[in-house]
């Protein structure tokens, strides 16, 4: 068996494992050609790269959901202490007003008073008796309209959370039924179409990286930033580990959990998947391209790799496949961008060691960002 058959063989058998989905649609017909199998299967895998994307988009802003959700309740119970307290100071004083004790005009004890200064020293008193209660008064109105308004976004926190636990749940089940049709897929092909399959990829991508190459965009030798350079040796101590949908590290990645975990590392925090990376880091130009920028893949930015230099990336690639280092044409470019666009590249710059087999395995980045 070759070593191309064996790689989409395994492929085959690791999808097998993945638990299965709702019904799906069969297959298509064993009868189609290996260059249609192969577009379907970049459908499917695009399918799944698109709603894991929406899968992890969406336990980011469960993530900040939860920490809201927290604070508010904190807010909640203090403000309801500081009103439970105010109500006390303002059951003391309608007492007081009740027993007679603070009805009493000060202008009427000043003029009957035997000793002005005292009656002075008195009419202070008060007047600052009422000020305390203005302000208790005022400090429980307060309280309570603040009760409410955190007991009301406390609510609607714990909606958006459920509807978002649905949204989360809808594209688990998505990524899931697309893989399994792949599962499907694969397993309905004979040997020599697999083989065949693997070839036809391997050729398309020589293809795709010579006509990039031949444009020269990416002529010229560049150094990264002094943050590239750490993101990229923390990306490339991941090769060889395997891929997983939703996956940030440290056992396992999807490409936008190694890009992201790569610059968190290295002190510069950026989105966690590839579609904010591309909507919000500043867009460079291919010809500009140093080693630590991302490149972005496909119309709707469902997949991305860290640039390594000389025309290649490293990237976690699909389902089945593990971190590696693939020619940088690997995949439909959209872009690139810069997490540190104002940082300048370094004078000097030596690459990061690769392991042993670190290009071996397929290329195609059709699977999950």
């Amino acid at each position: 068996m070759s070593g191309r058959l064996l790689r989409t063989v395994c492929v085959a058998a690791l999808l097998a494992t993945l638990p299965a989905g709702p019904a799906t649609a069969a297959p298509e017909s064993p009868e189609s050609t290996v260059p249609e199998l192969l577009a379907q299967l970049r459908t499917l895998y695009q399918q799944a790269e698109e709603a894991t994307e929406t899968y992890n988009a969406t336990e980011e802003e469960l993530k900040a959901l939860a920490a809201e959700t927290k604070k508010l309740t904190g807010d909640l119970s203090r403000t309801r202490d500081s009103l439970a307290r105010a109500r006390v100071d303002a059951g003391r004083l309608a007492r007081a007003q009740y027993q007679g004790r603070t009805d009493f005009s000060s202008s009427l004890r000043l003029l009957l008073a035997r000793d002005p200064d005292h009656a002075l020293d008195q009419h202070r008193l008060l007047r600052r008796a009422a000020r305390e209660r203005a302000a208790t008064v005022a400090r429980l109105e307060k309280g309570e309209k603040r009760a409410d308004e955190l007991a009301t976004a406390s609510r609607k926190a714990l909606d958006r959370e459920q509807t978002l636990a649905e949204k989360q749940k809808k594209a688990r089940d998505e990524v899931t039924a697309r893989l399994k049709e792949v599962e499907e897929t694969l397993a309905a092909l004979s040997d020599d179409e697999v083989e065949e399959l693997a070839a036809l990829e391997e050729a398309e991508t020589a293809d795709a990286q010579r006509e990039l190459l031949a444009t020269g965009k990416l002529t010229g030798t560049r150094t990264p930033s002094e943050l590239g350079d750490e993101a990229l040796e923390y990306a490339a101590g991941q090769i060889g580990k395997p891929y997983v949908w939703g996956a940030e590290g440290p056992e396992s990645f999807d490409c936008s959990g190694l890009t992201s975990q790569a610059w968190a590392k290295a002190g510069r925090p950026i989105p966690r998947t590839s579609q904010e990376q591309w909507r919000t880091l500043p867009k460079v130009p291919l010809r500009a391209l140093r080693p630590g920028d991302l490149v972005v893949y496909f119309p709707k930015a469902t997949h991305v790799a860290i640039y390594l230099g000389d025309g290649l990336v490293i990237q976690a690639p699909r389902p089945g496949a593990r971190v590696k280092v693939s020619p940088i044409a690997a995949n439909p470019l959209l872009g690139a961008v810069r997490p540190d666009p104002t940082a300048r590249s370094l004078r000097a710059y030596t690459p990061p060691r690769l392991p042993p087999g670190a290009a071996g395995g397929s290329d195609e980045g059709y699977d999950q960002g």
